[in-house]
């Protein structure tokens, strides 16, 4: 069975209510935010479709809603390193700081006191998101190697089970970066791409626990996502029968978006505290693997590059601290 406490979960979740109802504001407002610019790019394409005869302004209907439901993904694409900034590690913040028993503002307050915390830490939002980028191009990385196993086993079928099992795996860890991120931020260290090194090497030379916890997570939190997309179906269907021109695929592209949503807001920030339970309480006493740190620099370009940045954060931090002493 899983390592996790899903009534501790729930109490990180309920201690942090205020970045809940943030996470609901942001994700609710973006599934919103998808079914008006939609709408009203089915309306405009519906008025152009005046000009012509019925299939006409079918056609001009859709593509109009394909539009507006494609311009407003590309805004969504643009400002998801700023939610990661903001949203994500400012709730990942404030469950360490729960973990290490640390008092906590309530309220607003809560979430002023996490943002500052993020901003200590990562002082841009880019340099949080290329050290998010690199942990998951990693962690990948981690998981391929328990998928390569599976490759060389003598078992018929072997190929088709390894295929299956990295598809799910891929869903599995996406809970993960976030948790490596949380050690960065523990840890209180100036080099942030150090802290994310060191922390991938103990999640890798932890990896079986992990992922085997991960696994867990994945079926809990998509089996209650799958749960949601089919009680959202038919109010979905009703938001598509009010649009001009109804569109029958849009009440499934609906309800997978209050789906995710309810995922990203609620489901989420289970997953991690669940996660940051395990990972933190596993490592405790660890020190990086070298031979692990080894092996992750041999199977990923990511790892290597992320070593690289940590290096080179290292030795200009080194020169500073060179430049200041007295002559």
């Amino acid at each position: 069975m899983w390592d996790f406490s899903l009534g501790g979960a729930l109490g990180m979740m309920a201690r942090t209510f205020p970045f809940i109802l943030l996470r609901m504001a942001v994700y609710f407002g973006i599934t919103l935010g998808y079914i008006l610019v939609t709408g009203a790019g089915a309306g405009i394409g519906y008025g152009v479709g005046g000009f012509g005869d019925a299939d006409f302004r079918a056609s001009t209907t859709m593509w109009g809603g394909f539009a507006g439901f494609g311009i407003f993904g590309a805004i969504m694409y643009w400002v998801r390193e700023y939610i990661l900034y903001i949203v994500k590690a400012g709730h990942i913040a404030v469950l360490i700081e729960l973990i290490d028993g640390k008092p906590m503002p309530e309220g607003r307050g809560q979430i002023a006191h996490a943002t500052a915390v993020v901003k200590e830490r990562f002082p841009q939002a880019s340099v949080l998101f290329a050290i998010d980028q690199l942990i998951k191009g990693v962690i990948k990385a981690i998981s391929g190697l328990v998928r390569g196993i599976l490759g060389i086993l003598p078992i018929p079928g072997v190929q088709q089970i390894s295929s299956i099992f990295s598809a799910f795996m891929r869903v599995a860890v996406g809970f993960v970066d976030e948790v490596i991120l949380a050690y960065a931020i523990r840890t209180n260290s100036e080099n942030s791409w150090m802290s994310a090194k060191q922390a991938l090497v103990l999640y890798g030379q932890n990896y079986k626990i992990m992922l085997k916890n991960a696994a867990w997570l994945a079926l809990i939190v998509y089996g209650l996502g799958l749960l949601v997309f089919l009680v959202m179906l038919a109010p979905a269907a009703l938001v598509v029968y009010m649009m001009p021109g109804a569109w029958a695929a849009g009440g499934v592209v609906f309800a997978l978006l209050f789906a995710w949503s309810v995922k990203a807001a609620l489901l989420e920030p289970f997953a991690i505290a669940c996660m940051m339970q395990v990972y933190f309480r596993t490592i405790e006493g660890q020190t990086p693997n070298p031979e692990w740190e080894a092996k992750l620099e041999q199977m990923s370009g990511k790892f290597r590059e992320l070593k690289d940045r940590a290096l080179g954060t290292a030795g200009e931090e080194a020169t500073r601290g060179g430049d200041a002493r007295p002559a």
